[in-house]
């Protein structure tokens, strides 16, 4: 099998070429990315020299860069996004361009190339915010409410998506997840700036009363969920993803970071909110659980601390990262040092 992915030098992106090189030795990979401050080949440099991986290094807004990436392939697992919340307020022009025109132009050359699945791969922020004492968890069936440019750009894209399956017959699945944490994790989500503020002597900052409540979901068990799709998913199907926390706030999860660092609530900065912001997300599983036989593997604290060695014995790419343009953007947006 031939498998264009695009944004895979991104942070889920590269994960998942890894994941799935490692388990489909025998498949050609394609990576098509823009090399944004978000994408880094350097996640990939144990797999630079396989002779089924390719990368490219273009755009999905070019319709040449599309054309050559898509000659062959027979699976498209489309990651390429603007994710940031924050930066979809400051630019949200960005977001409309790379979210919805972007996939607008790689569904074009899908149906032009006859693709047998495209995997668009998206975001429970789509469906909105739920309160806190809320006990309904978002599902497939969920009404769209998106609050941010950035939800309203996934949101824009998804019904892109299904609007070619019902049209072109462009057979299609798609994938909503929750929050996403691990390796390679560019350093300006919550966790990984958490752990390397703290690494650093920094304080993590904490936006508003720090209550508010994300389901984290493990990077390996997403790219096990969108394995499971691709090989036993119903085309046209939309399925949620979620990890396997409960109504952990963020505040919660600063402090388990401090813990696990051996440091103090002293280390807590918090700032002020930004507009909009979700309350809570919570996501019900139970569609992938049931019909793929998929479940998150992977427990929280578990695998929080994991993350927490993996930024504290890679400090080299963490700490090129962090510089340029991302210190620009954290003053920007935190104030300051």
């Amino acid at each position: 099998m031939k498998i264009l992915v695009t944004g895979g030098a991104g942070f889920i992106g590269s994960n998942f070429i890894l994941y799935w090189m490692r388990n489909y030795p025998s498949d050609k990979i394609i990576n098509l990315d823009k090399l944004t401050y978000a994408g880094n080949l350097e996640n990939l440099k144990s797999v630079k020299d396989n002779p089924n991986y390719f990368f490219i290094h273009g755009d999905i807004l070019n319709l040449n860069d599309v054309n050559k990436a898509m000659e062959g392939i027979d699976v498209v697992v489309h990651f390429a996004a603007e994710s940031h919340v924050d930066r979809s307020i400051k630019r949200p022009a960005d977001f409309i361009m790379a979210n919805i025109v972007g996939t607008q132009i790689l569904l074009d050359a899908a149906v032009k190339n006859k693709i047998k699945r495209f995997h668009h791969v998206s975001t429970d922020e789509v469906y909105g915010s739920l309160n806190l004492e809320d006990k309904n968890k978002f599902n497939e069936r969920t009404n769209y409410n998106p609050r941010s440019p950035y939800s309203a750009s996934k949101a824009g894209s998804d019904h892109l998506v299904r609007a070619y399956f019902a049209t072109y017959d462009l057979p299609i699945t798609i994938t909503n997840c929750s929050n996403n944490y691990g390796q390679y994790q560019f350093p300006e989500k919550m966790i990984p700036l958490a752990i390397t503020n703290v690494l650093e002597g920094k304080k993590i900052p904490v936006y508003g009363d720090g209550f508010y409540v994300r389901d984290w979901l493990y990077v390996e068990d997403h790219c096990r969920a969108i394995d499971a799709v691709l090989k036993k998913g119903k085309v046209g199907e939309t399925y949620c993803i979620g990890g396997s926390t409960e109504d952990i706030n963020n505040l919660t999860v600063a402090k388990k970071i401090l813990s696990f660092l051996k440091k103090d609530d002293s280390f807590i900065e918090f700032v002020k909110d930004r507009p909009g912001h979700d309350r809570k997300y919570a996501v019900d599983w139970s569609k992938i659980k049931n019909e793929l036989g998929w479940n998150p593997l992977h427990k929280f604290d578990d695998w929080l601390e994991k993350t927490i060695f993996w930024y504290k014995n890679n400090e080299e790419w963490w700490r090129r990262v962090k510089t340029g343009e991302y210190q620009k953007y954290y003053k920007e947006q935190y104030g300051e040092e």
